[in-house]
């Protein structure tokens, strides 16, 4: 039987449609860890999630077994339909149909960790589209 292993590390971003502050405080929480179930339900494991009112990132494991493109879809569009489904007064709620995917070295994994885990500090100095 043929054994295959696969490390593809991946930093996922992407905002709320128009850059609208959507993810609020009191849901913000809730829809990350429901975002790392979707990943988990892929196949895939996150690693974190965390982001700011109007964006998130993602340092997902990527499953050996879907494409980017297509778990970028299933994440956003589920995640989407659960808040609405959960939070239904939040009619408006959306993300951007673009996203940011990029590989990640293990050797920068913890960097980044630290980043994606710092997002409210970081973003004190730098503004989400500055960055």
């Amino acid at each position: 039987m043929a054994h295959s292993f696969v490390n593809l590390l991946t930093h996922m971003i992407f905002g709320t449609k128009r850059r609208k502050p959507y993810i609020a405080e009191e849901i913000r929480s809730d829809l990350f860890a429901y975002m790392g179930g979707i990943i988990r339900e892929l196949g895939g494991k996150p690693i974190i999630v965390n982001g700011m009112i109007d964006h998130v990132h993602l340092l997902v494991g990527m499953p050996a077994t879907r494409t980017p493109a297509d778990v970028l879809r299933v994440l956003k569009t589920n995640s989407s339909r659960w808040v609405h489904e959960r939070w239904p007064h939040r009619t408006e709620f959306a993300w951007q149909s673009g996203y940011g995917l990029f590989s990640v070295s293990e050797s920068n994994r913890q960097k980044l960790f630290q980043y994606i885990q710092t997002q409210e500090e970081h973003h004190k100095t730098v503004s989400f589209e500055e960055e």
